[in-house]
């Protein structure tokens, strides 16, 4: 008997499904609910990040020497030492008022994550679904590249000498996600890749394209223009990425905690639905046609670590918390208008739209900012990359939902 088409995903034991280690840290993954899936990262995420503020705190650690070197530079006035890294008990409370307040928005529940996980799709609708999918992943990663310059040695901050240290500091991070989003990372110039290696990387878009292999998408059908609300997304992440209505630490916010945190929970759910189609329609998809999402399981709990520790740098006045959870809600707003859209296009049925589910009133954006920025962004674009691109351009249609 040959070997089945899935078994590089999963075996059977007992009736049940049992991922391999190697394509998720979760072996019971495909028993559990939606609900089941999201509670286990949050729980996990929060483990994750104990242990960072308890090197952080422990003496003689490597990250407590290099924030204690840092504070010994400036005198007991200086802001530097008020912010919440050198506080028992500060970093950790306010780890789990942001992480709370991300991981609680409904856009982790959104109806689309949880019918492709219970494979409720055919091989047709996860097709339309990839290739429109596709147009996201090839933007998100220059969103986090433009949050990098938003950083600098000129920018306005409180902590006198320690001022460029703290943005280069910031910008390492940062610059650490685009690496392993382009897959051009390197520290010696023995590893440094030659030029085919360099155009070549093995970049997030390279390793989307596998799940076209194992999908059967035809290399014409790969590139197709935006849906409205893919682009609507696009164009939100940009934007508080890099417009000066919006804050560095907005632009922080939203590319680390609004991106990071809930990456993990939501390719999982994408992640299981796929093994869980291959599984029962003898798919012959691989490890490798699925590589884009186990890789954001896995290193993004890493990122979303570094990008909160990294937060924390620049939270030094009051507001600061609100301006964060602000941010955080623009871009899952956006992020819920897009699988919303993606959900009717996918499926062909109507999907509620975030205004119409109930929001909770902590989730409703306080300013119009990103309205106004929007609508004139969509005016820039080029109107044959997104479906119906010259009435898009003119539309004051918004995914937001307002506070009143």
């Amino acid at each position: 008997m040959g070997q089945a088409p899935w078994n590089e995903l999963l075996s059977v034991v007992d009736g049940r499904p049992v991922l391999q280690g190697s394509v998720h840290p979760m072996p019971n993954l495909l028993e559990l609910s939606a609900e089941g899936v999201l509670s286990a990262f949050r729980e996990s995420q929060s483990r994750d990040f104990a242990r960072v503020v308890d090197e952080v705190e422990q003496m003689d650690s490597p990250l407590n020497r290099l924030f204690a070197e840092l504070r010994a530079r400036v005198p007991a006035n200086n802001p530097f030492h008020d912010l919440p890294l050198f506080h028992q008990g500060a970093l950790r409370r306010l780890f789990f008022d942001l992480h709370e307040h991300v991981m609680s928005h409904p856009v982790w529940r959104h109806p689309f994550f949880v019918r492709i996980f219970e494979g409720r799709f055919d091989l047709p609708q996860a097709m339309a679904f990839a290739v429109q999918y596709f147009n996201q992943i090839k933007n998100t990663r220059q969103c986090v590249a433009l949050a990098v310059g938003r950083f600098h040695g000129l920018m306005p901050m409180p902590y006198g000498p320690l001022n460029e240290r703290v943005s280069e500091l910031t910008q390492i991070i940062l610059a650490q996600l685009v690496a392993d989003e382009y897959g051009v990372g390197s520290h010696e110039l023995a590893d440094y890749p030659a030029l085919d290696g360099i155009m070549m990387a093995r970049t997030h878009i390279r390793m989307y394209r596998q799940l076209f292999d194992g999908l059967g998408v035809p290399a014409e059908g790969q590139d197709a223009a935006m849906l409205q609300g893919v682009a609507d997304n696009v164009l939100t992440q940009r934007l508080l990425a890099a417009s000066p209505a919006f804050s560095p630490l907005e632009a922080l916010a939203s590319v680390g905690l609004g991106m990071e945190w809930g990456v993990p929970e939501f390719f999982s759910l994408l992640l299981g639905g796929l093994v869980r189609f291959a599984w029962k329609n003898a798919l012959p998809l691989t490890p490798t046609h699925l590589e884009v999402f186990i890789a954001h399981v896995r290193y993004d709990v890493i990122h979303a670590v570094a990008v909160m520790l990294g937060t924390t740098l620049h939270m030094e006045r009051d507001g600061d918390i609100e301006a964060v959870k602000g941010a955080c809600n623009t871009l899952m707003a956006g992020r819920y208008g897009m699988m919303t859209e993606l959900y009717c296009h996918v499926f062909g049925e109507p999907c509620p739209a975030l205004a119409e589910i109930g929001l909770e009133p902590r989730y409703a954006l306080r300013d119009r900012r990103i309205a106004d920025e929007l609508i004139r962004a969509r005016r820039s674009i080029d109107p044959s990359r997104v479906a119906g691109g010259e009435a898009y351009a003119e539309k004051r249609d918004l995914p937001f939902v307002f506070a009143c």
